[in-house]
């Protein structure tokens, strides 16, 4: 493996491309499981709280909303005190705030996922370009890498919920708190880059300073609304499979390993991405192919429910082929790090805005029309979209 590429005048901030790539992966790891967790047992933390169904979707709600709140005020963050103290707050955040979520009561609750949901939001626009400045020849590795590292734990975080909630008298306490462990390695492992590598703030390059800002770009609107509809998609099957499965016979257990077959599978695509990238001269046939996928899944799981393992499949086959297309695209459309954390912050900010509107707007279709068809097709619709915009934003150009 090749060293790091230095793009300040200072000497690159990771020296060991394999220390580099483990911060990388164990920050990653940290980026959904915190969210994911909850999800199969939020009926237990409904019912030790004394929840509506209401409070307990605002739950879900609040992680997508702090990550379009947060991701610009992360982005600008980035270029006043570095990179690496960002992420170094970041995931001191992720780590206080989990451990606050099962510590402090209902208060505790509603606190500590506001500020891990803060912490995840600002390393969620901050690892892309970090990687762009610190590995321009090996971007679609590094990020292939740091998402399938992401649908792991995402996935086992979903899968082992219910059985480690029923293992020991702590119940769904031990399901979440399991994972400040990852966040404390995380928050420990940056502690000597701070120490050894300062931050010196310099101005932007003259160059940097004549690109156009992605919220002034056609292009960049295009790859953020692409962030959009797969991320509406992803997290409104997240928070609504285990209901709709259930009304379709399976258990809540089978549910939950129905969704962590779903989050895993996308490790397969994330890998072959990860290549496919790298040989083609645009991502408009990747981010097709995968929304494609996508709409096949949706289809199935309202046509024939019973097969949803085969439908979860090729839904989580585009849902990981989607996003690591979204993530390359924060740096494939930038011509510099600093304009890849604008891109990367204006996508997430777009993206989580309206992808949190997502499973509140299937619930209130599936109140209105009391079943599952309505809220399906506006999902159909969504990813209909996604291929559109997979077109538009794959074509191989940049912002400028």
């Amino acid at each position: 493996m090749t060293q790091p590429q230095p793009s300040f005048a200072r000497s690159s901030v990771i020296s060991s491309p394999g220390f580099f790539l483990f911060i990388v992966l164990i920050t990653a790891a940290n980026l959904r499981t915190p969210i994911t967790a909850p999800g199969p047992i939020l009926e237990n933390i409904r019912v030790t709280f004394g929840l509506s169904a209401s409070a307990a979707g605002l739950l879900n709600f609040i992680p997508l909303m702090m990550f379009a709140v947060v991701a610009p005020v992360a982005s600008w963050l980035s270029y006043r005190i570095g990179l690496e103290k960002s992420l170094f707050g970041a995931v001191c955040l992720i780590t206080l705030g989990s451990i606050l979520r099962i510590a402090l009561g209902e208060s505790g609750l509603w606190l500590g996922t506001t500020l891990l949901s803060g912490g995840i939001a600002a390393a969620n626009v901050l690892l892309p370009p970090l990687i762009k400045r610190d590995f321009k020849q090996h971007t679609a590795k590094y990020i292939g890498l740091y998402a399938s590292t992401m649908a792991i734990t995402a996935s086992l975080a979903s899968g082992i919920a219910v059985p480690l909630a029923q293992v020991t008298s702590l119940g769904w306490h031990l399901s979440v708190g399991v994972w400040i462990i990852p966040a404390i390695v995380a928050t420990l492992v940056w502690l000597p880059l701070l120490k050894t590598f300062p931050y010196v703030h310099t101005a932007q390059t003259a160059t940097s300073k004549m690109l156009k800002s992605p919220w002034r770009s056609a292009l960049g609107w295009q790859v953020s609304l692409f962030m959009a509809a797969q991320s509406m998609v992803f997290y409104t099957l997240i928070d609504w499979f285990t209901p709709y499965a259930q009304a379709n016979g399976f258990s809540q257990i089978s549910a939950g390993w129905l969704l962590f077959i779903y989050q895993a599978i996308s490790i397969v695509a994330n890998l072959a991405c990860m290549k496919a990238l790298k040989r083609m001269k645009d991502q408009r046939l990747i981010g097709f192919s995968a929304s494609l996928a996508i709409f096949i899944g949706l289809g199935g799981l309202y046509l024939a429910p019973h097969y949803a393992l085969l439908w979860l499949i090729i839904a989580g086959l585009g849902a990981g082929a989607s996003m690591v297309t979204c993530l390359s695209l924060f740096n494939l459309r930038a011509a510099d790090h600093h304009q890849a954390a604008q891109l990367s912050g204006m996508g997430q900010c777009v993206g989580y805005g309206i992808a949190a509107l997502g499973p509140l707007i299937f619930g209130m279709l599936h109140q209105f029309s009391g079943n599952w068809t309505l809220p399906l097709f506006a999902l159909l619709a969504i990813s209909l979209s996604q291929m559109v915009l997979s077109v538009l934003a794959g074509r191989a150009k940049q912002i400028g």
